[in-house]
């Protein structure tokens, strides 16, 4: 484009441009490279949220976690289980009770662990606190209370049957 003058403009000077180089990516090519990134990453988000759920047992056999002699009283013990990819724990709450929990914390699960006095679960991550007793929340960021898993106690062995809802 050339001015009153003769001269070329100055926008022509400082940024030339080929004409045949500017229309080699048209607006609807570029539409539809968007909306194939965007399923291709719909589709990997899905795939991610579907990983975990695929990684479960159908089933979820009773396992041994310990010899009730081996918890002493206001005593815990860790554990595996549905998977061995999930951490769980025992607490021996009083003689004869027992309750156990998924050790992940519910908020960005990191792992709980007891405190001094035996009657919380504290997740030192972000400061989440866990009733033992029932695995309610009772402080922090969490808004879900922990995971149980049902517990029996056969022949002096405590055993997880299965989570509990």
């Amino acid at each position: 484009m050339k001015t009153v003058a003769g001269e070329t403009a100055s926008w022509k000077r400082d940024f030339p441009v080929r004409w045949d180089d500017d229309r080699r990516v048209t607006r609807r090519e570029f539409g539809r490279f968007l909306a194939f990134a965007s399923l291709g990453m719909a589709l990997a988000t899905a795939l991610t949220a579907l990983v975990p759920w695929l990684r479960r047992p159908a089933r979820r056999a009773a396992r041994r976690i310990g010899a009730v002699a081996d918890v002493r009283v206001g005593g815990y013990r860790l554990f595996r289980y549905p998977t061995e990819h999930d951490p769980a724990i025992l607490l021996r709450l009083a003689e004869s009770r027992f309750v156990a929990y998924s050790q992940l914390c519910t908020h960005l699960s990191c792992p709980v662990h007891p405190s001094q006095d035996r009657r919380q679960l504290v997740c030192p991550c972000h400061h989440g606190i866990f009733a033992a007793d029932d695995g309610r929340v009772l402080g922090g960021p969490p808004q879900r209370a922990l995971p149980r898993i049902a517990l029996s106690v056969k022949d002096g062995e405590v055993w997880a049957e299965e989570t509990a809802a």
